[in-house]
């Protein structure tokens, strides 16, 4: 299934947050969970400068879907994201048995730009969603937002040096 226009304005929300995120001091991550008729159910970005590395906006939605939806919801929910999930949040999305993932920029994409800024690799390998959890529906990534996601993570690691 390909990414449709009317998934775009959930996919700028994502970068919306992500860039909340770079505001106060984060990584640029930011994630929408939308209900299968298309409410916005929970949103989030990326809090790991608070010291706990797994707070990332993907997990945290697994857990909100866990404590919240049945299995059937979670079953028909989309999970909107400026980066495609790592292999921590796609564990948790496959175990709790949420939908459809959409991301912006793929792992490949960001593993290069980080590559470019010379950042250090992270402790844990970046796959693609699909070989963490291969039953999961994965789109993107959108060209069109891509970029912008780009610049947020240079933003981020530059203002680091």
């Amino acid at each position: 299934m390909a990414v449709k226009d009317a998934e775009l304005p959930y996919l700028r929300r994502c970068v919306e947050l992500a860039a909340e995120a770079l505001e106060s001091g984060d990584e640029p991550f930011g994630s929408v969970l939308v209900a299968g008729d298309g409410t916005v159910l929970a949103e989030d970005h990326n809090r790991v400068a608070s010291g706990d590395r797994t707070r990332h906006p993907e997990f945290e939605l697994a857990r909100w879907a866990a404590a919240r939806m049945t299995p059937a919801e979670r079953a028909a929910a989309t999970v909107y994201t400026s980066g495609e999930h790592c292999p921590m949040c796609a564990a948790a999305h496959a175990w709790v048995g949420l939908g459809r993932i959409v991301y912006v920029a793929s792992s490949a994409q960001l593993t290069a730009w980080l590559g470019e800024l010379g950042v250090p690799a992270p402790p844990v390998r970046a796959l693609p969603v699909s070989e963490v959890a291969p039953g999961v529906t994965v789109d993107g990534p959108v060209p069109e937002l891509a970029e912008e996601v780009g610049r947020l993570h240079r933003r981020f690691h530059r203002g680091r040096d």
